[in-house]
């Protein structure tokens, strides 16, 4: 195992779902688990590792399958003792062997994985006689339910028209490093896949492009988000927003800006102004907090011409703590976040255009489009949900846009500008 454990702290930094400790990878075997191979030649295993060996190791998830040498390709991890040792989630020897772990062979059949995606691996499904499946492995673990499983699962049980079917999910357990608690958690869910569809980046980025009118389209996502939120309102507990609840969700918003004033220079000009907004919003009337989807944007959302608009992936942002992201918020979070997404849109197909092609006529036009989609995002949330507390909603988009900030400084230098410059125009209002 020592020389497993050897090959996968040298594959594992070059996986979008690695955070970066430092320094090279340290890691500690916290459990394993053998699962039925349909091939004698061919084993299939979950290995769950610690990087770090005190109470802030992080624990991921990584699934093996070991195959003869001659078998190698793209995900092969190393080569060992004559075998090839293989990231499983891209070997169907894997994929086969966790459908049955859930339950659910009756769906086996050609796989492929999510091309992408950063923080979990998803392999899509596609049996000959049911309906098309996801299966969202998650890499990095965390102790109890995984808000993803937790939210979506009561929602369709529910009957919500507004999240796919859930197919099932897989929990596992494991020793943390020194003695440890026995740790449980989440490792795997899945739901029905909707084929052919696209979400709602797309279908914004291309109506945006052309400056199509995408104020109907914007609304009735408004009323969607709003008739999610009613419902996890209807399901989950709403406790009232006391002295030590505003007292946790405001100073995550210092933390957040403490954070960026280290690695976004260019906002150490705007501490002052941010941090009178936060103060204000503090002091003003809160409603009831309750569970929300906590990372809520356009690529989060898929339209299907049947179903309508259709919501994904309620995890919450991956750089906020486990317990933060299950705990109860407030729902204007979601429309903040969704506001954001639209002034992204035009963003983008400002830096997408090489500086030769730069027309201001054009920017204008896609900050006007922003402007009308979000406009109408808010009135269509407003039929459903009510009209948005102003000095909170303020608040919260600009915790948004400072974790952008963070986000962008950190991966994509070149898009640093679109928080920025959100910052600016919030703080100008």
């Amino acid at each position: 195992m020592q020389t497993t454990l050897g090959h996968l702290a040298t594959w594992m930094p070059q996986q979008r779902w690695y955070s970066p400790t430092g320094g090279s990878p340290r890691l500690r075997l916290l459990d394993q688990r053998e699962l039925t191979s349909r091939d004698a030649d061919v084993s299939v295993r979950v290995v769950i590792v610690a990087d770090g060996d005190d109470e802030n190791a992080v624990v991921y998830q990584i699934p093996l399958v070991t195959r003869p040498a001659e078998v190698t390709g793209p995900w092969t991890i190393a080569l060992q003792d004559g075998r090839a040792l293989i990231d499983g989630p891209h070997d169907h020897a894997f994929a086969s062997a966790l459908l049955a772990e859930l339950g659910r062979s009756d769906l086996d059949g050609p796989s492929q994985v999510l091309v992408g995606e950063q923080s979990n691996t998803s392999i899509i499904f596609r049996p000959h006689q049911a309906a098309p499946t996801i299966c969202k492995v998650f890499r990095r673990l965390h102790p109890g339910i995984n808000p993803d499983i937790e939210l979506q699962s009561a929602l369709a049980a529910a009957g919500s028209r507004h999240v796919p079917p859930v197919v099932g999910h897989l929990d596992g357990r494991w020793m943390m490093p020194q003695g440890g608690d026995v740790q449980q958690g989440s490792l795997a869910f899945a739901q029905e896949f909707l084929p052919d569809v696209d979400d709602a980046w797309r279908v914004a980025l291309a109506a945006a492009a052309v400056n199509t009118d995408f104020t109907s389209e914007a609304a009735s996502l408004g009323q969607v988000t709003a008739a999610v939120h009613r419902d996890l309102a209807r399901l989950f507990p709403t406790p009232s927003a006391d002295d030590a609840a505003r007292h946790a969700i405001s100073t995550a918003w210092r933390r957040r800006l403490s954070i960026a004033m280290v690695e976004v220079p260019a906002l150490a000009a705007h501490e002052a102004a941010i941090s009178r907004i936060y103060a204000a919003a503090e002091a003003s009337a809160w409603p009831a907090l309750q569970r929300v989807h906590g990372d809520y944007h356009l690529g989060q959302v898929l339209h299907s011409p049947t179903r309508g608009w259709m919501l994904l992936d309620f995890e919450g942002e991956p750089m906020r703590p486990i317990a933060e992201r299950r705990a109860p918020d407030l729902a204007l979070r979601d429309i903040a976040g969704m506001l954001r997404s639209f002034d992204y849109v035009a963003g983008s197909l400002r830096l997408q255009r090489a500086p030769q092609q730069h027309d201001a006529a054009v920017d204008e036009d896609a900050e006007a489009w922003a402007r009308t989609a979000r406009a109408a995002f808010l009135a269509g949330y407003a039929d459903t949900g009510g009209a948005p507390a102003v000095t909170l909603l303020n608040a919260l988009e600009l915790d948004k846009a400072v974790y952008e900030a963070i986000y962008e400084a950190r991966h994509r230098p070149a898009w640093l500008a679109i928080p920025l410059s959100a910052i600016e125009r919030l703080l100008a209002h």
